[in-house]
């Protein structure tokens, strides 16, 4: 599970939100439990029914002008019902300062306060992305990602079958390397794969033979690209005589990841099979099918209107009797 503290966030987007924690050192070593960004809302009046605690808390101008609107009693009241749950920290946007008494209230509770010049809209519109991809689902595959005609495609299968091979194939037709080996996927959002390569292996791969390359020094940074959506997974696996592989394409197979569907193509390997056009070919007709063409149920429905004709001319004739 992510684990990330309120001193780690800090130090990774102080730059980028114009952070400045105002209660020292207090509570800095505090997780971050749940990746939500939210107003306390009617907790400073009061309401605690069905407040989110876990949650990173944001007081904008609206919050502050109402604390500031209370007597100094009822102030230290409303913001010291706040500051009695464990909030991993408090934001103030737009650079506002709250009373001394209750940056000491918050402090004593071990709560951080942390001012931010930025916005509130801004504010969570900077921290928002970021805290989701920090806490969003990863897992590491064994493959090979590629950028083909803008379609991501995964290319999975034991080990030597040749995935690395293609992928270069690829690059050399002027496609894009993503990952070889080793590729981290990444949720985004609903239905959303992002697959990366690792930090240390990013634009490099293995070739049996030949050893370790860096494909943008021999192709360019063109050939490389930092990460892509996963929308194909390409599952190459060896010929054999029993393997009956898919003719039609009507049946269309699917494989999941994080949860995720995302379709499959099948390829079985024989000497001479051009796998490289083969990719492209899926690359291809995956972008067909998302705008509405779907060739081989297209193929389908006319047979089978046809088939429907000759049937309905074959009933006619056989009740002609002249």
């Amino acid at each position: 599970m992510t684990t990330l503290t309120v001193k780690d966030l800090v130090e990774r987007k102080g730059d980028a939100l114009q952070l400045e924690v105002v209660t020292g050192d207090v509570g800095l070593d505090r997780p971050i439990p749940v990746p939500q960004v939210s107003s306390p809302g009617l907790v400073l009046a009061g309401f605690t029914k069905r407040f989110l605690s876990k949650r990173l808390h944001v007081l904008g101008e609206t919050e502050v002008a109402y604390l500031r609107s209370l007597s100094k009693s009822d102030r230290l009241k409303s913001w010291g019902t706040l500051v009695s749950f464990d909030l991993p920290c408090v934001f103030v946007t737009k650079g506002q300062r709250l009373p001394k008494d209750l940056i000491a209230l918050a402090r004593e509770r071990g709560i951080p306060v942390i001012i931010s010049k930025l916005k509130t809209s801004e504010f969570y519109q900077r921290l928002t992305p970021y805290i989701t991809e920090v806490f969003a689902p990863t897992t590491t595959l064994h493959g090979s990602l590629a950028d083909v005609f803008g379609v991501g495609l995964l290319f999975i299968g034991r080990s030597g079958i040749g995935k690395s091979e293609c992928v270069l194939d690829l690059v050399e037709r002027g496609h894009r390397l993503v990952a070889d080996d080793t590729v981290v996927v990444t949720q985004r959002g609903a239905g959303v794969l992002i697959g990366q390569g690792h930090e240390l292996t990013h634009r490099h791969m293995e070739i049996r033979g030949v050893g370790i390359v860096d494909v943008s020094a021999l192709f360019g940074v063109r050939a490389v690209r930092q990460q892509k959506r996963i929308e194909v997974v390409v599952q190459l696996v060896d010929w054999e005589k029993a393997y009956e592989a898919d003719r039609t394409g009507l049946d269309q197979q699917t494989t999941t990841i994080l949860g995720v569907d995302l379709p499959k193509v099948v390829v079985p390997l024989n000497p001479g099979k051009n796998i490289t056009v083969i990719s492209e070919v899926v690359a291809m007709n995956h972008l067909l099918r998302f705008s509405g063409v779907d060739s081989a149920h297209a193929l389908n429905e006319r047979l089978l209107e046809r088939l429907t004709k000759q049937r309905d001319a074959r009933e006619y004739l056989s009740e002609d009797y002249e």
